[in-house]
């Protein structure tokens, strides 16, 4: 009884030091908690926030005929494949491939004596219907022949007529002439070859004029007027741009690609652009405008919109100039070359960050190093590694 007692105290006291350290457990994770927040705020305090290397360009105001971009290809206001309505052998090319011919020139003539032969004989039988109905005429002024007789000659006649302007027809399309000038192209077509209808003989391209195919969105189909102007680029042709005017608006919109199609037209008496040729076009406005340009690549785009990062000054407690990142919100309007235009958001004079923006966020400190900096080209041309 007496060792059962002396061993009570003994326990509690185990008890209670084991209750002490964990409430001290407890009251440790509780005060970290608490605390953690300010302690990692006060140890970041020390430290100073790493500084970001862009480049920066200034806002500039420059004159900016607005336009529409589009992509074309070219063809020739005339041009014509020719082929033959009748069958018959080659007797005669009259054209070299690749060399301009005149309109009405003989390119391609085939045999045609059977048919010459039955022409010449039709004519015979022409000529002896027009007599046999004079020799009736003057038999009726002596009442010799009747009056049906006279209209048996006259509708024999013009029966004979009609055969020999049927047959001087066929003789004709023995012959493929030139429609208009122009130049032919390459052809295969040799003396001795036997040719059937439809078969293609060769090619007419009037390269004097050209048009130009392109489509504008139909959001933009205000801005496509009847002879507006535009500018063609050609990649054959890298420093030289092209002018024109639309001439044709088609009277629907496609509803496939929702897209209005345009027709312009560009003179080419020199022969430099040829038929099938890609381009660039360019709709131009007739009000030319004086807009805020900025590099292309200054603008971030995102879901919420575009957005841009100024350059902000502000002198620190030793006086120096430091620079510091805002972000700022901006409305884009049409591009031009490298650079795009600024609707609303920034003013001629802001400084902008052209690159880097990846690691920049407001209040980022900045240093501007331009050694290697964004193109800004308002009409960018390839050049030759």
């Amino acid at each position: 009884m007496n060792q059962i007692t002396g061993r009570r105290p003994s326990l509690w006291l185990r008890f209670i030091i084991m209750l002490v350290l964990v409430a001290a457990l407890l009251g440790g994770l509780v005060w970290f908690n608490l605390f953690k927040d300010r302690m990692i705020h006060q140890f970041m305090g020390g430290q100073s926030e790493p500084v970001a290397t862009v480049t920066a360009a200034t806002v500039a105001s420059q004159d900016w005929n607005p336009g529409i971009a589009a992509v074309g290809s070219l063809r020739a206001v005339r041009a014509v494949d020719l082929s033959s309505e009748v069958a018959g052998l080659v007797r005669r090319v009259g054209f070299v491939s690749g060399q301009g011919v005149v309109a009405g020139q003989r390119l391609i003539e085939l045999n045609d004596d059977v048919e010459r032969a039955q022409l010449r004989s039709l004519e015979t039988a022409h000529q002896l219907a027009r007599q046999t109905l004079e020799r009736d005429r003057q038999l009726l002024a002596i009442q010799a022949a009747t009056a049906a007789q006279l209209e048996s000659d006259e509708a024999d006649l013009r029966a004979k007529a009609a055969q020999v302007e049927a047959q001087r027809a066929l003789v004709d399309k023995k012959t493929l002439v030139a429609p208009f000038a122009g130049r032919i192209g390459i052809s295969t077509v040799a003396p001795g070859q036997y040719v059937n209808p439809g078969d293609h003989l060769a090619n007419v391209q009037d390269l004097d004029r050209l048009v130009i195919d392109f489509a504008v969105p139909q959001g933009l189909a205000p801005q496509a007027r009847l002879r507006a102007p535009v500018e063609l680029r050609i990649d054959a042709w890298p420093e030289r741009v092209f002018a024109g005017e639309v001439s044709a608006i088609n009277a629907t919109v496609d509803t496939d690609t929702r897209n209005l199609q345009v027709e312009a037209r560009v003179q080419n008496p020199r022969h430099q652009l040829l038929p099938g040729m890609f381009a660039h076009v360019t709709l131009l406005s007739t009000r030319p405008q004086t807009l805020v340009t900025v590099p292309q690549t200054a603008v971030a785009f995102n879901p919420y919109g575009a957005m841009v990062y100024l350059v902000k000054e502000a002198k620190g407690a030793d006086g120096k100039v430091l620079l510091s990142a805002q972000q700022v919100v901006v409305k884009t309007g049409a591009t031009r070359g490298d650079q795009v235009a600024i609707l609303q958001g920034l003013k001629a004079g802001d400084r902008v960050v052209t690159s880097g923006q990846l690691k920049l966020h407001n209040g980022t400190p900045l240093v501007i190093d331009n050694s290697v900096v964004p193109a800004n080209d308002p009409d960018p041309h390839p050049q030759d590694l």
